[in-house]
This record gives structure tokens, C-alpha cells and sequence, in this order.
């Protein structure tokens, strides 16, 4: 019995080749450096930018205060220094300085006509007062009493003491008297500025007239 063998060496499929695909991985790690190194060339690129900016606008300040600075000649500044020294220590003169005149004005205005003062010495103390003596004559006791009470009256002499009531030859009474003012009453300065302001009042009430 023959036997038939049919063998076929085609292929019923295409054959195809077969390429193995290697994939890379991406390390993220790698990509991180990378930016954190850009990150800081900028920032170091930037700051050098920054630092030389700083350096000219130094230099130019520089220059322009010395330019500054030779347009006073030195002896225009020594001598304005000493014109400010002369008016500090003349405001210092003039805040410490005592006017007199509000004290005569006040006695002017309240003695009597039959009271007479042959003495006057005034001092200063540490109460931020002045305190004044005076010695008088008067007509008589009740001379002296009308006096005192109208001393004691006027709020700007503190504390007016009367006192050592002697009689001389002719029958007037002699006596001592003391009594203070505030530093205020008489300071120099207020006094000055008082004035004016009563000098400005006054012509302005003159052109409005």
C-alpha cells in the first residue's frame, strides 16, 4: 500500500521579524538638577546685575557730593558756624535775662500818693521767683494798712510783708517790705513779644481807622 506524503514548506503566514523595543526611563532626579542649577545661574546671573547697578549709583552719589560739598568754600562754613554758635548763646542769654520794668510798672500803678519807697534790691531764688526788698516811708499806720491791702490784692506780687514800722522825727512811719514775682512776670522775652504783639494791634487799629 503506498503512502502519500504531502509536505508543504510555505508558510501559510507571513513571517514576520520581530524587533525588540528598548524603552528608556526618564529619571526624574536628573530633570530636577537640572532645573534647580538653571534656577540658580539666573539668580547668580541676576544678582551680579543687581550688585553692579549699585556700584554706579554709589559711585555717582559720591561724586555728586563732593561736587556738593566744593561749592561752600571752607571759610563760608567756618564762619557760618560761628554766627550759629553767637545765636544759640544769645537765645541762651535771652531766655535767662529778667526785665524789671513789669515790677516798677505794677508799683507805679498801686502805691499811694502818700507812700514813698527810698530802696529797691531785688534776687533771684530757687523757686523760679524773684523776690524783692524795698524800704518806705508813709504818711502814717494807716497808710501803711491801705498799702498792704492793695498789695495783697494784685496777683502778680506774692506774699507783700510789711514790716520793722518805726517812726522817725517828723511822724512818718518807715518800714521794710518784701514780696516775690514769677519768673514769667518778668521775663524778657515774653516781654519783647508782648510788646510787639500791642505795637501790631495798634497800627492795625490805626488803618482801620
Amino acid at each position: 500500500m503506498d503512502q502519500n506524503f504531502q509536505t508543504s514548506f510555505i508558510p501559510k503566514r507571513p513571517i514576520v521579524e520581530e524587533k525588540a523595543v528598548s524603552s528608556r526611563s526618564v529619571n526624574l532626579f536628573t530633570v530636577a538638577s537640572l532645573f534647580i542649577f538653571f534656577a540658580v545661574a539666573l539668580g547668580a546671573g541676576g544678582l551680579y546685575f543687581y550688585k553692579g547697578v549699585l556700584e554706579k549709583s554709589k559711585v555717582k552719589m559720591e561724586s555728586d557730593l563732593n561736587l556738593a560739598k566744593n561749592r561752600f568754600e571752607p571759610a563760608t562754613i567756618s564762619r557760618l558756624k560761628n554766627s550759629d554758635q553767637r545765636l544759640n548763646a544769645a537765645t541762651e542769654v535771652l531766655s535767662k535775662h529778667i526785665a524789671i520794668s513789669p515790677i516798677f510798672q505794677a508799683l507805679e500803678s498801686l502805691t499811694m500818693k502818700n507812700i514813698r519807697y527810698t530802696k529797691f534790691s531785688y534776687s533771684l531764688n530757687n523757686e523760679n521767683t524773684v523776690e524783692v526788698k524795698m524800704t518806705g516811708q508813709a504818711a502814717g499806720y494807716r497808710s501803711v494798712a491801705l498799702q498792704a491791702d492793695l498789695f495783697s490784692k494784685n496777683k502778680n506780687l506774692i506774699d507783700p510783708i510789711f514790716s520793722n514800722l518805726t517812726l522817725d522825727s517828723k511822724g512818718n512811719v518807715l518800714f521794710d517790705l518784701t514780696f516775690s514775682v514769677d519768673l514769667t512776670f518778668v521775663d524778657y522775652k515774653q516781654m519783647l513779644e508782648t510788646t510787639s504783639n500791642n505795637s501790631v494791634d495798634a497800627s492795625q487799629s490805626g488803618i482801620g481807622i
